[in-house]
């Protein structure tokens, strides 16, 4: 039988931070591969897509993240 893990409130910002990690490999390595597709199928293997790929993951994950803190204000 699981044991219930109660929930401190001094490790909620630690989870939340540990999740904005995750999240921001996820994103950032989906724009990476998206605009890597998009670099070889399309436009002949340029180094422009795949970076703003990238940053557009990135800056997706920012943003989530910023929106998760924001109640440790």
């Amino acid at each position: 039988m699981p044991v219930d893990e109660k929930a401190y409130f001094e490790d909620q910002p630690g989870r939340k931070f540990d999740r904005c990690l995750a999240n921001g490999i996820v994103k950032g390595g989906g724009g990476f591969v998206v605009g890597a597709v998009i670099s070889l199928l399309f436009l002949r293997r340029r180094m422009w897509p795949i970076l703003l790929g990238t940053g557009f993951g990135i800056g997706v994950a920012y943003k989530t993240c910023e929106k998760d803190l924001e109640t440790f204000k």
